[in-house]
């Protein structure tokens, strides 16, 4: 099929000889057209790294305070939280749960939202709400004022973590989403370790001014999340059809790279319920929840339990608060370089299941090692092959379900549904880990999570994109446009029978 300007894409979801499909729109301006094939590869490249400089960085920067801020509360708590505001186990727990009832409810809607009232806008004052939230936590004295803060530092993260990675997936070709999203997702990881060491150096402020170590926690946290989400009016850059920071010639280089990926991110499209519609319909929204519920689960287990798994092994002392915060730093460190390594990998091979299927054994690996063994050693081994195992997977989940979901606002919902309900999972998380000092039904609650929906809902999602990219290729799907105009053709997006599924 020759499209109407005479150019072709191919798609790189499977090693097999691509398939040329016909252009959504036509393409704008080529302001490279008098270059040789040497000169725009190379020019290429310059404007990825453009984007990777201007972009990534204060992407990731975000990140790292939102995920410091929803966890920071798991240090919180070995500095005494517990004590000062007096409350049950029970109570605790409902303070994390609470955190992932608000968070989920406001996610699926985040990434409407944000198309609509643009990134440079949305973003920053969602991060200067929850800042405040952060901020008040260090001045409560009850229990409920905690509960409340929590709540609302739920609605006010919704945005960022589905925001950033539909963002991303319309900026950057299908084959070089899983890198970005792993190097954006690591702030998560570094996180872990940057909140340990953290923690531990402000806990040197306990007492002073009359706050303890744990308010001062919150406290200065919440301040330097607004201080970053004020410099994010200039530091956040809206999409590509929008974004200030391009040149008009770089902007025609983006959308034409866009389009020559097949990808309707291109294009400006107005809000219909007809695409929440489709989102709904579609079966691929029902299996990457399964999926994506398989790491969230223990996502959240080891970012809120570690500290306190840490400090229940037998080689370390519960009142050692600082040296449990700097334990917990190093396996943060390993899981950083193994998620951005596989990231890598992945879009170089161009794949992405395979990788949650070598991921999920590691994982249950090193919860299976902090289960059987009393050896501490053993045990703190186990953390490493543990935060592996989930971290890693997290950025080539999204990237796969990126990769094979096609429409601007349809992306946007169906990945808004997938990460809403994986975050869902963190109420299991924050109620499963309360039979110290082993925590045996927290660690076999993360196992089964990592087998049966990591693991085997990746081996089922490979299976039916496989089955269905074989159905595609032996014309089976033709049907779904014949007799239709080029305008309804268009509209197809990932049901196209051209469009080769991601495996």
């Amino acid at each position: 099929m020759n499209p109407p300007n005479g150019n072709s894409v191919e798609l790189s979801g499977e090693t097999t000889p691509p398939l040329k499909i016909e252009f959504a729109a036509n393409l704008p301006a080529d302001p490279d057209a008098n270059c040789s094939d040497a000169e725009r590869a190379e020019i290429d490249r310059k404007l990825v790294r453009r984007l990777d400089f201007i972009l990534i960085p204060w992407l990731c920067l975000l990140y790292l305070m939102a995920f410091l801020d929803r966890t920071n509360i798991g240090n919180a708590k070995i500095a005494h939280l517990t004590t000062d505001v007096p409350m049950s186990t029970s109570e605790y727990n409902l303070t994390l749960t609470i955190f992932f009832i608000s968070y989920a409810a406001f996610e699926a809607i985040a990434n409407v939202l944000m198309k609509r009232f643009r990134p440079s806008v949305f973003l920053p004052i969602t991060m200067i709400l929850w800042g405040l939230c952060m901020f008040g936590m260090g001045f409560v004295h009850k229990w409920s004022g905690l509960m409340a803060a929590r709540f609302f530092l739920g609605v006010t993260e919704a945005g960022l973590f589905p925001g950033v990675n539909y963002y991303i997936s319309c900026w950057y070709r299908r084959d070089e989403v899983a890198i970005r999203a792993a190097i954006f997702f690591s702030a998560a990881a570094l996180s872990g370790s940057f909140g340990g060491l953290l923690a531990a150096a402000i806990q040197t402020m306990d007492g002073k001014g009359g706050y303890a170590g744990w308010q001062w926690i919150f406290i200065i946290e919440g301040i330097m999340t607004i201080v970053i989400a004020i410099a994010s009016f200039w530091m956040v850059h809206d999409f590509p059809d929008e974004a200030r920071f391009l040149s008009e010639q770089d902007r025609n280089r983006v959308i034409r790279r866009l389009k020559l990926d097949k990808q309707s991110s291109a294009e400006h499209e107005d809000f219909k319920m007809a695409y929440v519609y489709e989102a709904l319909k579609d079966w691929k929204t029902y299996v990457s929840m399964i999926i994506y519920m398989g790491p969230l689960m223990p996502l959240y287990s080891i970012s809120l339990f570690l500290p306190s798994i840490i400090a229940n092994l037998s080689f370390t002392d519960k009142t050692q608060i600082i040296r449990n915060q700097l334990l917990s730093v190093p396996p943060y460190a390993a899981g950083t370089i193994v998620t951005v390594a596989v990231g890598f990998i992945s879009d170089r091979h161009k794949k992405r299941g395979i990788y949650n299927m070598i991921l999920a054994p590691v994982g249950i690996a090193g919860f299976v090692m902090l289960v059987a063994s009393t050896n501490p050693t053993v045990q703190y081994a186990g953390t490493f092959l543990g935060v592996i195992g989930i971290y890693a997977s997290i950025p080539v989940t999204i990237a796969w379900i990126a990769n094979n979901i096609e429409g601007v606002y349809k992306r946007g919902i169906v990945m808004g549904l997938m990460i809403g309900w994986g975050n869902l999972n963190g109420i299991v998380s924050s109620n499963m880990w309360s039979d110290a000092p082993r925590f045996i039904s927290g660690h076999a609650t993360v196992i089964a999570y990592m087998a049966v929906c990591l693991f085997g809902g990746s081996v089922l999602f490979h299976v039916l994109l496989s089955r269905e990219n074989a159905a595609r290729k032996a014309g089976k799907r033709d049907y779904l446009i014949e007799g239709k105009s080029k305008s309804e053709i268009n509209i197809l997006g990932d049901r196209h029978p051209e469009f080769l599924y991601t495996l």
